[in-house]
């Protein structure tokens, strides 16, 4: 009978004094999986099995692939976690058929926000290293948790890593207000600053001409960001949005800041086709309307416009000015570290509030966002409610649950304020008024205030909220918000098969041998090359859409 057959409470705690005790004695986690089942997952880890399934059809497109490609970069590929293990196994294979020299440098993690035995890890190790063994004549598996190394951080890293464990911590937990001294705090920590000292001693020693890592803001994917750069080793970071076979990726940037400067100085001065304006208006009329679009598999709201007035008469507001907030998903990696000049984005909540408070004169609409539904961590909502016990008549908070179309708050708003949520360059092509506080992709792009202080905040608050008809945005203004909103859309992500949230559908449309054909890449063949560092031509990319 396997140990892992035990039922009782009494006969699990012997099994975990056991394994606490053999933990460090050398092979002894990876015979026991072996005995135990090797063809299976060790019982509480993530399963590569239908990875392991499609390995072998994999591997032969891109062998074939391989033999007829020139000799490419000596690239760094990681990967921690169960999804993106199996994504940048799929693409690791792409970059080796197209003649790379490719390492796949992995952790054995199940989660970020608990510690695991040891024991229990090095058991994922074998097993990870079993799936993954038939790939080897294209890839390098690397086991970075079995590469330890106590090499010294420089400060300047050492800085990063507790900048990057604190960040975690707020993501895990999706609030802004966090304990340093919390044990959530004291892991990430150890955890980072393990790795960083691992991954800096490797690249020393291997130097790799390129580093590919999905993200780069949030756990080890952002300490091995934060090493290559500290290296001076090119890296690129990506991610995906909501749309299928599209992903973001930057340059030796974190892509989740989402710096589209380049692109629009590209782009900025060219008008929209009538084509490019139809495609545009399609897509932000299903955004308003709770509409799937083509290939977008995101449903920005849930329930459908009823119109301005109708909300109006719904949420009992009458006919004084409406300032409206609509708020981000506290912990999202596309709103931690976003404040300018606020200490956190509840904050200017809070202080927005309490201006608006001796101005009954005025209305403030504030609504929780949506995608709060599907986050972890606690509501905008309820911690408002640990600020002030009771708000006068004239200060409306929309619970993320309440069955209003965000879309006919924009069409009764005077202005609005937002922090970085995309919905403010959205209310800027209606050619509302819209206050930007944070660090997003569209601010300063020319259709915005973007105030760098609490003054200048408060400024343009009062400006507005005094004129506000006055201070509507000019024809030209409306007219670079859609064109920047098109660009955004459709130009700054790029052609890319295999989404990590629709993988296997992506491999089944699109397995390497076509993907890797003259018509594959004419498609995503840009894409690969900006993946290993070749400049990005943003003209190029637009004849590609």
């Amino acid at each position: 009978m396997y140990l892992e057959s035990y039922k009782t409470m009494e006969e699990k705690q012997r099994i975990n004094s056991l394994k606490e005790f053999i933990k460090d004695i050398p092979l002894t986690a990876e015979v026991y999986w072996y005995l135990q089942q090797a063809s299976t997952p060790p019982p509480g880890s993530f399963s590569l099995g239908e990875l392991k399934n499609r390995l072998p059809q994999l591997l032969k497109d891109a062998s074939e692939a391989r033999q007829f490609s020139e000799t490419g970069k000596r690239v760094l590929i990681f990967t921690a976690l169960s999804t993106w293990t199996r994504q940048v196994t799929v693409l690791g294979l792409a970059l080796a058929g197209l003649g790379h020299d490719v390492s796949f440098g992995f952790l054995p993690y199940t989660t970020w926000k608990e510690k695991e035995r040891k024991f229990d890890l090095r058991r994922q190790v074998a097993y990870i290293k079993k799936t993954l063994k038939p790939a080897a004549p294209l890839l390098n598996i690397v086991s970075l948790w079995e590469k330890k190394n106590n090499i010294a951080l420089p400060a300047e890293l050492e800085e990063k890593i507790k900048e990057a464990a604190l960040r975690d911590v707020k993501y895990s937990l999706m609030r802004e207000d966090v304990d340093v001294n919390s044990d959530l705090y004291k892991l990430r920590l150890e955890r980072n600053t393990t790795f960083a000292k691992t991954i800096l001693a490797w690249l020393k020693d291997n130097a790799p001409d390129m580093i590919v890592v999905p993200n780069g803001s949030i756990l080890e994917f952002g300490v091995l960001f934060h090493v290559g750069r500290y290296l001076d080793i090119p890296v690129v970071t990506y991610e995906f949005g909501e749309q299928r076979e599209r992903m973001w990726l930057a340059q030796n940037r974190d892509v989740m800041r989402q710096e589209t400067g380049q692109m629009w100085d590209a782009y900025k001065d060219t008008a929209l086709s009538n084509e490019e304006r139809e495609r545009i208006r399609e897509l932000y009329a299903a955004r308003r309307g709770a509409d799937l679009w083509k290939n977008f598999s995101r449903q920005w709201q849930k329930t459908a416009s009823q119109g301005g007035e109708e909300v109006r008469s719904t949420l009992g507001l009458d006919q004084r000015p409406i300032v409206f907030l609509p708020t981000n998903v506290l912990g999202d990696s596309l709103t931690l570290g976003r404040q300018i000049f606020s200490h956190s984005m509840t904050e200017w909540i809070v202080r927005t509030i309490e201006y608006i408070i001796e101005r009954p004169q005025y209305q403030l609409v504030i609504r929780i966002h949506p995608g709060e539904q599907l986050s972890w961590g606690p509501s905008v909502y309820e911690i408002l409610g640990d600020y002030f016990d009771e708000l006068p008549e004239h200060i409306h908070i929309i619970p993320a649950d309440a069955a209003i179309n965000s879309y006919d708050l924009v069409e009764i708003a005077s202005f609005a304020t937002v922090f970085t949520t995309t919905l403010g360059m959205e209310m800027a092509m209606s050619g509302l008024p819209v206050i930007v506080v944070g660090e997003t992709h569209y601010r300063g792009k020319g259709f915005t205030s973007d105030p760098h202080t609490w003054e200048e905040y408060f400024g343009f608050l009062e400006k507005l909220l005094e004129e506000p008809a006055e201070n509507n945005l000019s024809k030209e203004q409306v007219e670079r918000a859609w064109t920047y909103a098109y660009r955004f859309f459709f130009d700054y992500p790029f052609p890319f098969p295999w989404h990590v949230q629709h993988l296997w559908d992506g491999v089944e449309e699109w397995p390497i041998k076509r993907v890797l054909s003259e018509e594959g890449l004419n498609k995503f063949g840009d894409t690969f090359r900006y993946l290993v560092g070749e400049p990005i031509k943003w003209r190029r990319v637009k004849s590609k859409t």
